[in-house]
């Protein structure tokens, strides 16, 4: 990944031991830097401590921190992101690796996250009997009163509600597992393993592995400065993240051409009402969902595997002719059915659709996506082992 580095602070210098590595992931958040260094610093007294920056930002933020660290008491170091690889939860993994300590702190920038908690998370750390000590909202005298509005609220506490359900077994011990303020040992987490999509990386660590757990109390407080980045969009990559943790790579596969499917069904039903031929409305049904789908496939089932493959075009070029090979043979075994089997074209489409499922979904894994430089050609049982790796990567058994 592309990025710039920077290690600044007037603090201790880099050989010191550093107690914890305070993670800051930010975006446009350079009204926020000088008070949130402020109280943190004041929090933190009597700790060896560093504040890293994590920062995906388009305004002056970089520059902020840059300025205020020059002067801060303890180390506060930058890392600036060229590529903005898997959102916040990529930036706190970044933050994870540059760390000193490997017990990491992961906080908000925009001071909803109290910086005087933090010495309550090291002491509950230090009992010694838990991996990674969360700050809730909704454990103690925990409040949300920092959501928006009472709609946020709502959404926040049914989504916690339906994501502590799909993976009642690892957080049944969190009752706010899509907090963004937690501590953990990074010894205990695989880095390597984590595939972060969105903003709510706690979720993605507890998911992927049992971990002890405990939780302390905070107040979810008002934004210090700035808007809020909640988004649609962001909630769209939640439902993402979810799903591939829940239901693994082939699910989600499943989920796209399932869309495809539907569109393809629109399709055809709507040219057929115009009169169109049933066939020449399968192909036209057929064409328009294959590049779709090979958008989707891009964006949120097979991203973490194209950096290794080959380039977005050949990848297409692949992608849009296997599935042209195999329309070319699912759309005359619809026009059997449709003819002899007298199958309506909608019902022979779906079903043809079911069919070429697993066919398709082998052929992206290890075909469309496969590593550039692949190995030495694998045994049949290699092939298998590897297929099952990607159709449960990245859910939970």
């Amino acid at each position: 990944m592309s990025r710039y580095w920077s290690a600044l602070g007037s603090g201790s210098p880099r050989g010191d031991s550093i107690d914890i590595s305070i993670v800051v992931p930010t975006f446009n958040e350079a009204a926020n830097v000088a008070e949130l260094v402020r109280r943190t610093v004041a929090a933190v007294e009597g700790v060896r401590a560093e504040i890293i920056f994590v920062d995906d930002s388009t305004d002056e933020t970089p520059a902020v921190i840059r300025e205020v660290a020059a002067s801060a008491p303890i180390p506060v170091r930058l890392i600036h992101r060229d590529e903005k690889s898997g959102g916040l939860g990529g930036a706190v993994v970044e933050g994870f690796r540059a760390a000193e300590s490997d017990i990491c702190i992961v906080m908000d920038g925009d001071l909803q996250h109290p910086p005087e908690k933090i010495l309550e998370l090291v002491d509950r750390f230090r009992q010694g009997d838990v991996d990674i000590v969360v700050a809730s909202r909704y454990v103690g005298g925990g409040t949300a009163h920092g959501l928006a509005d009472r709609t946020r609220v709502a959404v926040s506490k049914v989504s916690t509600a339906v994501t502590r359900a799909m993976f009642p077994v690892k957080l049944h011990d969190v009752t706010d597992p899509m907090t963004g303020f937690f501590l953990v040992d990074r010894r205990r987490i695989d880095l390597a393993t984590l595939k972060p999509r969105g903003f709510k990386i706690l979720l993605e660590i507890l998911a992927r592995r049992s971990f002890r757990v405990a939780e302390v109390p905070f107040d979810f407080g008002d934004r210090y400065a700035g808007e809020s980045k909640a988004s649609l969009a962001q909630g769209f990559h939640f439902i993402i993240q979810l799903a591939l943790l829940r239901f693994g790579k082939m699910s989600m596969f499943a989920v796209v051409g399932g869309l495809g499917a539907v569109a393809n069904l629109l399709i055809v039903w709507a040219l057929t009402e115009m009169g169109v031929n049933y066939v020449v409305a399968a192909v036209v049904g057929a064409e328009v969902t294959i590049v779709g789908n090979f958008l989707l496939f891009e964006r949120v089932v097979f991203q973490d595997m194209r950096e290794a493959a080959s380039g977005v075009w050949s990848r297409f070029a692949k992608s849009f002719g296997f599935n042209n090979a195999e329309a070319l043979i699912r759309i005359p075994v619809m026009a059997l059915m449709v003819e002899t089997w007298h199958f309506s074209a909608v019902i022979a489409t779906a079903l043809t659709l079911v069919i070429a499922f697993i066919v398709r979904f082998v052929f992206h894994s290890l075909v469309v996506y496969a590593p550039k430089k692949p190995g030495t050609p694998s045994h049949l049982r290699e092939v298998l082992e590897d297929i099952d790796e990607q159709a449960m990567q990245p859910g939970e058994l």
